[in-house]
């Protein structure tokens, strides 16, 4: 028997024939590409794919590894672009040069002070206070100290937005934004993971999908902090610009970043992943009533995976807003920027980091490889319809084909339901006899 065991152990692994001929075949659509559209538009298309990875590798280790369905992957990459704006452009000297920094200091501490008077409020029954009493204290100190903090704070920034237009940003290597935006967005994650972990996963998506849409509305609306809808532009590169070495060896340099960051991700998470911790980590996932009874703390290793994949998806939105050089609110779109997303690990599998990334690419070139391809074949219907039947071309074909994006992803995220609901590359899961 124990020879029997050994040999079973000795056996050599199956070839990976499926990812290999997976991967050909993207390869070989990459190349594709390349041949039909350019170097430059194919670099671009492939910079993005990269930024697009480093998102879905976040969402695959909060649904894949935990089972968290975080419908505000949104909310996290706006927070990502943001900080990538704020700290990597220059100062604003018309801001920075004035008393308003010291006035807006002022009322943010205000703002600090007025929480902490209402936190200490929540915790006066514990001295003695009764509980019905000091939820009314705290919710008239509440709504007394926010209209008095808020008028204060719409006239500084009325202030800042008539003479500096707004603060501007720290003028700090672009990687510091980026490691900040990744940190903001770990802290956001934390807070909602207080909330709402102890949710449903459908209460869950809901209240994520919510504050993803508060989170953008804030950037929309802070005019004095974003520019609003008046967008800021151009953000710098961690690499030479186009303008100094040209659009394709510029962007091929920002690959090459992208590149390397999701290499260090990968290794780090694959470590993770076959590690006790994750080992953990899919065990909450498949019973969470077992795993209790183990004696892990189930709440503090749900809050761990969920932060961690907030601090990916701000790290991608960072490099994705400095590479788009512009940051603007109402770009961040839930079709663009968390559906498109969850179909990527949805094709590639839930859990597994190689089928994400694969997924990343594969959908991202669809996506945008859907609207020339769409536009081409009507462009053939219009022109044999006009010699066989003489049809009229219709003026808006440009729109008609960019739709045609929402049709392809839904048609593909349909067929990989049907056809391959664990995706096309599922998390190996190993069996112990």
């Amino acid at each position: 028997m124990d020879t029997k065991r050994a040999d079973i152990v000795a056996a050599p692994s199956r070839l990976p024939l499926r990812e290999m001929l997976l991967f050909v075949a993207l390869l070989a659509a990459v190349l594709g590409v390349y041949a039909v559209m350019g170097g430059a538009y194919s670099t671009r298309m492939l910079v993005e794919a990269a930024c697009y990875a480093i998102l879905a590798l976040g969402l695959t280790i909060q649904w894949g590894y935990a089972g968290q369905f975080n419908a505000g992957v949104m909310g996290f990459v706006a927070l990502g672009g943001f900080s990538a704006m704020f700290f990597s452009i220059p100062i604003n000297e018309a801001f920075w040069g004035s008393e308003l920094p010291g006035e807006l200091g002022r009322v943010l501490l205000y703002m600090v002070a007025a929480i902490l008077v209402v936190l200490g409020a929540t915790r006066l029954d514990r001295i003695g206070v009764p509980k019905r009493l000091r939820t009314i204290i705290a919710v008239v100190l509440g709504v007394v100290l926010y209209l008095v903090v808020i008028n204060a704070f719409r006239d500084v920034t009325d202030q800042i937005e008539s003479r500096a237009g707004f603060i501007g940003g720290l003028g700090l290597p672009v990687g510091v934004g980026w490691i900040v935006g990744g940190a903001l967005a770990g802290a956001v994650g934390f807070f909602i993971g207080r909330v709402c972990l102890g949710l449903r996963s459908d209460y869950l998506a809901i209240a994520t999908l919510g504050i993803a849409e508060i989170i953008k509305a804030f950037l929309k609306n802070s005019d004095w902090l974003t520019r609003g809808t008046a967008t800021v532009s151009p953000l710098p590169w961690p690499v030479p610009g186009p303008a100094e070495v040209g659009f394709t060896l510029a962007r091929a340099m920002y690959l090459s970043v992208t590149a390397v960051m999701i290499a260090v991700i990968f290794f780090l998470l694959s470590r993770a992943y076959h590690a006790p911790w994750g080992r953990m980590i899919r065990a909450i996932r498949d019973n969470e009533l077992s795993a209790a009874a183990m004696g892990k703390d189930i709440n503090r290793r749900r809050l761990e995976i969920f932060v961690l994949g907030c601090i990916l998806m701000g790290i991608g939105g960072a490099a994705l807003g400095s590479f788009n050089s512009m940051f603007d609110p109402q770009g961040y779109l839930p079709l663009n920027h968390t559906f498109l997303v969850l179909v990527m690990v949805i094709l590639g599998g839930p859990g597994n980091n190689l089928g994400t990334i694969f997924g990343a690419v594969a959908v991202y070139i669809i996506w945008i490889m859907s609207e020339p391809l769409a536009l081409f074949l009507m462009e053939l219907a219009v022109a044999f319809g006009e010699g066989a039947f003489g049809w009229e071309a219709p003026t808006n074909m440009d729109s008609r084909a960019l739709q045609a994006r929402v049709f392809v992803i839904g048609l593909l995220i349909t067929l990989v339901l049907r056809f391959a609901p664990k995706g096309l590359l599922p998390e190996k899961v190993k069996h112990v006899a």
